[in-house]
């Protein structure tokens, strides 16, 4: 698969002198937009720029993205994590999603919520200079802006329910409304939702399917299988589920997906699942420099993974050779998740193993290139004092350790220099995804049998010691919740389900993991866990609130300024 160096196109400059003279110097590098948009290369080279739009400001591929505010949003109010760090107050940006305490001047809020519409910002120019595509090529650039659009549409709805919707370049002045609002549109959440699967099933005929399952190239642009995937998934949420249905069954009849083996399933986080059989759309992340820098290091794709959720290496006596970076230790295993995953899929599981790691694991099982350490005994671990948790403990982590996006040795460039960041392919996407979503319509339609072969696949897949004989609601649930772990899925699903109720008390009795030989004296490791509730502590309110947390807050920017611009209930 090519990893694409993604150029930027000029489309305007301006000189500011006084001196007219000097305005008439030819400008080079610059293409008048007046004469640009004429035919198929130029149709081409604005698609170039919409895929530039998606990873810039939806992967983390900016420089003021380096966080990656949607991945980050999209995650941290679901009950499967907690947004840790040092101590209380520390990564404070995410922690307040995590304990819904977030306004509508918080970072992440913001952030993401803008860039959604930047990357739309990309895709409506194209669409306005391409209104009727003469021919097959701009016709395909056409159908897979649209598509990319419907996607963001998608999001945006999921997360701020009905948000304007801009088809066009807008002017400086424009004030939009909310969808629901508008006096043209007058657009329900469903009905943006339906909208989102109709711009994508006709934009569908244009577009190349994936050519087999090991096309890689297939992986990293929009398909007919993206497509139909994002229909069901606007469908779903619609809660139409027999025209969802219908959607991602096109997607598996296709036969250009598939699960990977189990033995490859952590692959599928790093370089090496890069363009694997099973991403229906992942963006395609060239390590390529001078697009941002920070203190000397570039960062790239995933940075907020590599760094802000990774593990936290000053608490470590000694770091496992295994983790390419040190982090801040940002992402924390709820004690009531991690028992749950283990008591479904048992310890042995591909799944559970690429998921999450236990601390006995990692500080016994992992090699840490200390002298002499391979040939140690276990019992002769246990009294090493050159390993293990020292004080104040991991804030925010339970007996298990996140491990999923752990940074390995191969998802970095060689060189210490470069060693910020992670530049394995930003997914969007998996055909895991599209299975659990398609086994839950089968449900909501009567039809449970059906999907019974397909919750299996993953539950083989996974090396699961929990296999289905029936398929409910409540396995869909909780393959989903395991499966799609921190990848942009548990909140939304427990918001549309009305499964809130492990999140109300959320920002209350935050584990810390602490070690018995580092923190007591004692002559073995013994890891073990206290609570507390800094947050509430310090007086702060948290905690899911129906009728407010169903949905983010429009950010107060946006609001204070364009008086059409509705907020939403309870903010």
């Amino acid at each position: 698969m090519k990893k694409i160096l993604i150029p930027i196109l000029a489309l305007a400059a301006a000189l500011t002198s006084c001196n007219p003279d000097l305005l008439e110097i030819p400008q080079k590098g610059v293409v008048d937009i007046d004469n640009f948009y004429k035919g198929d290369e130029d149709a081409e080279a604005a698609l170039v720029a919409c895929y530039q739009g998606m990873i810039w400001n939806i992967g983390g591929y900016a420089d003021a993205a380096i966080y990656n505010d949607a991945h980050a949003l999209f995650n941290l109010p679901g009950d499967d994590m907690y947004a840790a760090g040092s101590d209380f107050g520390d990564n404070d940006f995410m922690a307040e999603i995590n304990e819904y305490r977030f306004t509508s001047t918080s970072q992440v809020v913001t952030g993401a919520f803008k860039r959604y519409y930047y990357a739309i910002y990309y895709c409506n120019l194209l669409l306005d200079h391409y209104p009727n595509p003469e021919t097959a090529i701009q016709k395909r650039c056409v159908a897979e802006a649209r598509v990319m659009r419907a996607y963001m549409y998608m999001m945006l709805a999921i997360g701020w329910d009905c948000p304007p919707l801009v088809t066009k370049v807008l002017t400086g002045s424009a004030k939009p409304y909310n969808c629901n609002t508008d006096p043209e549109l007058n657009m329900s959440h469903e009905d943006l939702l339906r909208w989102c699967a109709a711009e994508c099933e006709a934009a569908v005929g244009d577009l190349d399917a994936r050519n087999g399952k090991n096309d890689k190239d297939g992986a990293v642009k929009v398909t007919k299988g993206f497509a139909d995937a994002v229909a069901g998934k606007a469908y779903l949420f619609a809660g139409d589920y027999e025209k969802s249905k219908a959607a991602l069954k096109k997607v598996i009849d296709s036969q250009n997906y598939d699960l990977v083996p189990g033995e490859q399933y952590l692959d599928l986080f790093h370089v090496e699942g890069d363009g694997a059989m099973e991403k229906v759309f992942e963006l395609n992340l060239a390590p390529n420099s001078g697009i941002s820098d920070w203190s000397g290091l570039i960062q790239r794709s995933t940075w907020m993974e590599a760094n802000i959720w990774g593990w936290r290496q000053d608490r470590f006596k000694s770091y496992p050779t295994y983790v390419a970076l040190g982090g801040w230790g940002g992402c924390g295993v709820p004690k009531s998740f991690a028992d749950e995953f283990v008591a479904n899929d048992g310890l042995d599981s591909w799944r559970l193993k690429g998921s999450i790691k236990s601390i006995e694991d990692v500080m016994y099982e992992m090699e840490y290139g200390i002298e002499g350490w391979d040939e140690m005994t276990l019992e002769q671990k246990k009294k090493c004092k050159d390993i293990g948790i020292v004080e104040p403990g991991l804030y925010g982590q339970s007996m298990y350790l996140p491990f999923k996006q752990i940074v390995r040795l191969n998802d970095v460039m060689s060189g210490s220099e470069k060693k910020n960041y992670r530049y394995n392919n930003y997914v969007i996407m998996r055909y895991a995804e599209v299975l659990l979503m398609y086994a839950e319509t089968c449900v909501q339609t009567g039809d449970a049998a059906a999907a019974l072969p397909y919750i299996r696949k993953i539950q083989e897949r996974a090396g699961s010691k929990t296999i289905s004989e029936v398929v409910t609601m409540d396995v869909v649930k909780r393959e989903k919740k395991l499966e799609l772990w921190l990848e942009g899925c548990r909140w939304a699903d427990m918001v549309r389900w009305g499964d809130t109720q492990g999140v109300e008390n959320a920002g209350k009795d935050v584990s810390t993991l602490h070690d018995a030989m580092h923190s007591k004296g004692e002559s073995e490791h013994r890891f073990y866990l206290t609570t507390s509730s800094p947050a509430v502590d310090k007086g702060h309110t948290v905690g899911f609130k129906k009728g407010k947390h169903e949905h983010f807050p429009f950010p107060y920017n946006e609001t204070s300024i364009n008086g059409n611009l509705t907020q939403n209930p309870g903010y």
